[in-house]
């Protein structure tokens, strides 16, 4: 059993080494492309396309090895089990919250990822529990179908499920900036990052094993904003 859980460590580190070398490579020559196509779509994301049109942004987050496709699907069960050729995989992938559109980012924006024990996927996200890594790796990179983001973490907390952090509906911007403060409160470390009704905000949920019942996670969150 150990065997087989370290060659699907193995296995995995591989098939993602291979997209993030397209990605590198259609990434460094987006400057000498023109454009998309027609429907707007980066040419960076050209390739990654062609390997699974659920593809639809890329994370990276300086300070860890992070740097993964966003895939996502119908649901939200698909790609917990799926690496980005869809194939069965311990790990998974890093997939957005079906309900969010990457067209139109609003408010908020879900990812999803594993805990992997061997700190792939978002098994490295417990860094940002230590206070001097949370204050000097406040930016994240997340690039999209559409757009290029930097998100500026402003809170990083454990709880349970009991806490809805992942509502995407709000009817009001008064119910919005209540969920928004909720989520300050909740931060094991403070900012005076100011968020307001029209800043979307970058949701990372993994699991957190402290909590019984695989009931734990461990969330981040950061603001969107689109690059210049």
């Amino acid at each position: 059993q150990i065997i087989s859980i370290l060659y699907d460590y193995y296995a995995n580190r591989q098939v993602l080494a291979e997209i993030q070398e397209v990605y590198q490579e259609s990434r460094d020559g987006e400057d000498s492309q023109e454009g998309g196509d027609m429907k707007g779509i980066r040419s960076s994301f050209t390739e990654l396309l062609r390997i699974n049109p659920d593809i639809v942004g890329w994370i990276e987050i300086p300070g860890t090895d992070i740097s993964y496709p966003v895939l996502q699907a119908e649901n939200n069960e698909f790609y917990l089990t799926r690496n980005y050729k869809k194939e069965k995989s311990r790990a998974g992938s890093i997939f957005m919250d079906y309900r969010n559109d990457v067209k139109d980012l609003k408010r908020n924006v879900i990812l999803y990822g594993h805990r992997m024990k061997d700190d792939s996927m978002f098994g490295q996200l417990d860094k940002y529990l230590s206070e001097p890594f949370f204050r000097r790796h406040r930016i994240i990179y997340f690039d999209t179908l559409y757009e290029s983001y930097d998100a500026e973490v402003f809170a990083v907390y454990k709880t349970t499920t009991d806490f809805y952090y992942i509502d995407t509906d709000f009817s009001s911007d008064e119910e919005y900036l209540s969920f928004v403060r909720r989520l300050l409160d909740r931060s094991v470390y403070k900012t005076d990052l100011a968020i307001g009704p029209d800043d979307p905000v970058l949701t990372l949920s993994t699991c957190d094993y402290t909590f019984p019942g695989g009931k734990g996670r461990l969330v981040i969150h950061a603001r969107l904003k689109k690059k210049m």
